[in-house]
């Protein structure tokens, strides 16, 4: 392997990909390889842009709008658009995301009542009847 360039086998090993996930970033424009033939070869810039990739995955960011971030690299005004705009889209990402939190606490709570109030309506169930008198 050069330093400049990775192959599809080096990428899935030093990523935690599989090839598949690889040709299917390369289809959506989110990765440009080499091409030799049937062989693909990952520069540096596709090796970083994999990593924003896969975080931006993470955070739960669709791949539009992953694409549509690294798009902003190449505006030439030294990043500024780009950083500006992820940043943004992060904390909405991140509101959604408390926001998402606090409806599953508030679910998780109202499960918990209904547990206990099942328990003890089968508790109740299962006490032995006194006989009648």
């Amino acid at each position: 392997m050069s330093e400049a360039t990775m192959t599809i086998r080096e990428m899935c090993d030093t990523y935690d990909v599989t090839p598949r996930t690889l040709r299917f970033y390369e289809s959506k424009e989110l990765l440009f390889p080499i091409r030799e033939g049937q062989r693909r070869l990952f520069t540096k810039r596709d090796r970083a842009r994999l990593q924003l990739i896969l975080r931006g995955k993470r955070f739960g960011f669709s791949l539009e709008e992953i694409r549509q971030l690294l798009e902003l690299y190449d505006i030439g005004d030294q990043q500024h658009t780009q950083i500006a705009k992820t940043y943004e889209v992060a904390r909405q990402r991140l509101a959604d995301m408390e926001r998402q939190r606090d409806e599953l606490t508030e679910t998780i709570a109202d499960l918990k009542e209904q547990l206990k109030w099942g328990e003890r309506f089968v508790a109740s169930m299962n006490k032995p009847k006194r006989a009648a008198e």
